[in-house]
């Protein structure tokens, strides 16, 4: 069945800013601060994960506008490399979503909670209420179809802007804080030398590359946008283009505000901006306004992840029944069903989504490398398509070859400041590879026995 075309420029904008603005830009700035321990180096790894952004999006666009299909992040790793590759990206790609949807959302229910509950019903088991209820709803929206999910995602998106705007306004309202002077420090207590600089902006990108990530799933849309060629990459461009001037922007109010020795260790960033602007009802003003922050990064990937477990079911790497749709709504029922399982699942186990965080920030290295990768194939399958009806990005080969680097960089920096985590990813990954051949052994034996 073919998907019909039901996305438009503005839906498919509003979704790549949501599938990378989660609760991260309320979060890692205190961590790249910290790692940074000096403003300069804090603010070039913010410029250089936002300029590594674009050139990415740049990619996608033209992968996306020569690959347009629904779960375009399975496919192109099946069609350009193998289906075990496509197989064990996605399938951790679709784990992680769910463990990070989970964590998300009760992050967000922490907050709804402090504002609807008394303080003596603040439990653990009412905001895991809140969050199961959360996903439920929006598992029900996603049941009416694309188009009701796609317009409560545009309205939920421009809350979510309307937030990081407000927050920025804090650079006019709050005033200057005063900090010590920040003094860059090596282990040994020597002089720092460029090496020792290199390091620290390496550990700083880790936090911001996972600030950035998520709008390589917007190619799982393809198949259902509208002249998708066009629509794709200026979809991506458009929504980069916000996301990097708001991350700017409110990491510029977080150092001004705040300052920067307070921001290595402050708490509820976001909580300080909203006090300077509205006095001490910032903190209930915020906490919803973050609520419905989080609602949209959860119904945008009940919108992603299921397209991509669909395209797994079309290729067979999952049981058919994934590939089915709904004939009234067009909706992949078993795929959203089972997604939204997952993360239910997740909810109960989520004192481990910082652990898995970890895992999925070197998977996420290798995912993006190496689809990026997939445009040198893609531009040889498709050499037909070169006659200016789709985009075709300038600067090729430097641009995926450095984009492509930038991960390398920050995979080797993960390994020197968590090598556990580095290497439990990779097994991870290789686990999901082997799962698939045992998979296709199975499948075969039953074919032969029938």
């Amino acid at each position: 069945m073919q998907p019909k075309k039901q996305l438009s420029l503005f839906d498919l904008s509003m979704i790549v800013v949501s599938l990378v603005i989660g609760m991260g830009i309320f979060r890692t700035p205190v961590s790249v601060a910290a790692k940074a321990q000096i403003p300069e180096l804090f603010f070039l790894a913010w410029i250089i994960g936002g300029i590594v952004a674009y050139c990415g999006a740049l990619i996608y666009a033209e992968i996306g506008s020569r690959f347009p299909v629904t779960g375009g992040y399975y496919k192109i790793f099946s069609a350009c490399y193998h289906p075990s590759i496509a197989f064990a990206v996605n399938g951790v790609v679709v784990l992680t979503s769910a463990a990070s949807m989970a964590g998300v959302t009760l992050i967000g229910s922490e907050y709804l909670s402090s504002v609807i509950l008394p303080p003596a019903h603040q439990t653990d088991s009412s905001k895991l209420l809140i969050a199961g209820t959360t996903v439920l709803i929006f598992y029900g929206i996603n049941l009416l179809g694309l188009r009701a999910s796609s317009k409560a995602q545009n309205i939920l998106t421009v809350i979510k802007i309307t937030l990081v705007l407000m927050l920025i306004c804090a650079i006019f309202t709050g005033g200057n804080t005063a900090t010590v002077s920040p003094i860059f420090k090596t282990a040994s207590g020597a002089l720092p030398v460029w090496s020792d600089y290199g390091r620290a902006l390496g550990v700083c990108l880790i936090a911001v590359t996972f600030s950035f990530a998520g709008y390589t799933q917007t190619i799982n849309l393809g198949g259902e946008v509208e002249n998708a060629k066009t629509i794709v990459p200026k979809g991506i461009k458009i929504g980069l283009f916000i996301i990097i001037s708001l991350y700017l922007l409110i990491n510029y109010a977080y150092v001004k505000v705040i300052g920067f020795e307070e921001l290595k260790t402050a708490n509820s960033i976001a909580a300080i901006l909203a006090g300077k602007i509205f006095g001490p009802a910032g903190y209930t003003i915020l906490s919803g306004v973050i609520f419905l922050s989080v609602l949209g990064y959860v119904n945008v990937n009940l919108l992603s992840n299921p397209r991509a477990m669909y395209a797994m079911g079309e290729e067979k790497a999952l049981p058919a029944v994934f590939a089915q749709k709904s004939k009234k709504t067009d909706v992949m029922v078993v795929s959203l069903t089972t997604f939204t399982a997952l993360i239910i699942i997740t909810l109960f186990f989520a004192q481990t989504f910082d652990k898995i965080l970890n895992y999925s920030i070197i998977l996420e290295c290798i995912g993006t490398a190496s689809s990026a990768a997939t445009l040198f194939i893609l531009r040889k399958k498709t050499a037909h398509l070169n006659n200016g009806t789709i985009y075709t990005l300038k600067w090729y080969p430097v641009v995926p070859i450095l984009f492509i680097s930038f991960f390398f960089f920050v995979g080797i920096s993960i390994y020197q400041d968590d090598p556990s985590a580095a290497l439990n990813g990779l097994l991870i990954f290789a686990g999901f590879i082997v799962i698939y051949f045992i998979s296709k052994f199975l499948s075969t034996k039953v074919a032969d026995a029938d």
